[in-house]
């Protein structure tokens, strides 16, 4: 169990300098470092949002600036997720580091991209991600191969209203050999705007990380 850091703390780390949002709760269970979309970054009022809602429930949480401010003025970059992959990992490593945080079982959470970039870090072999969780994700992005070598289980979360990613997704998820599910929220577009569709998001992740990464803790 987490014994310090608990509450906010905004930290940076890394050989790029990463910036992030770090909040951990008392006994926290477990850790879920988030993946924007394009875009955004770890002032996202949604993934906040989010967040607090897994705080709520023991799950410390780690909002990450996957680009440098100069790296996201190319906006190749914002779409090049085998590079967002690799900034994911080195918050990965950056939390296995920190005394407090290296021994609670880990979870990605990716919104957009941030789920293409999830699922790529999670399929390289030596990668401890326990539980995946997507937001309107573009998982497909990731590669046939990339989601045929996930272990991780992986839920896949689309509004019922966003029906180009719904299809993209259903594709995405006869790649995979993981546990995987596909939730649907009713009344939702992509990005989750309607009352109370964010709030189905956090109970269907809150469940996801709650079954996958407290039976890990170690």
């Amino acid at each position: 169990m987490v014994q310090q850091l608990v509450g906010r703390q905004d930290v940076t780390f890394g050989r790029h300098r990463l910036r992030a949002f770090l909040d951990v709760p008392e006994s926290a269970a477990g850790l879920v470092i988030f993946a924007h979309g394009s875009g955004s970054s770890r002032h996202s009022q949604r993934n906040q949002y989010v967040a607090a809602g897994l705080n709520r429930s023991a799950m410390a949480t780690l909002l990450v600036d996957l680009l440098t401010p100069q790296e996201e003025m190319d906006r190749r970059n914002v779409f090049d997720v085998g590079l967002l992959a690799g900034r994911l990992r080195e918050a990965a490593e950056w939390a296995g580091t920190v005394e407090p945080l290296a021994t609670l079982p880990l979870g990605y959470f990716g919104a957009s991209t941030g789920a293409a970039a999830a699922i790529i870090a999670a399929s390289m072999p030596d990668d401890r991600a326990a539980a995946i969780v997507s937001r309107g994700g573009r998982p497909d992005l990731a590669g046939a191969d990339a989601l045929s070598r996930v272990r991780a289980p992986t839920l896949l979360i689309v509004g019922s209203l966003d029906q180009e990613v719904l299809g993209l997704n259903h594709n995405a998820r006869s790649y995979m050999t993981a546990p995987t599910e596909l939730a649907v929220v009713p009344g939702a577009s992509h990005l989750f705007e309607e009352p109370g569709t964010l709030d189905q998001v956090i109970r269907l992740a809150d469940h996801w990380f709650g079954s996958h990464l407290k039976g890990e803790a170690k």
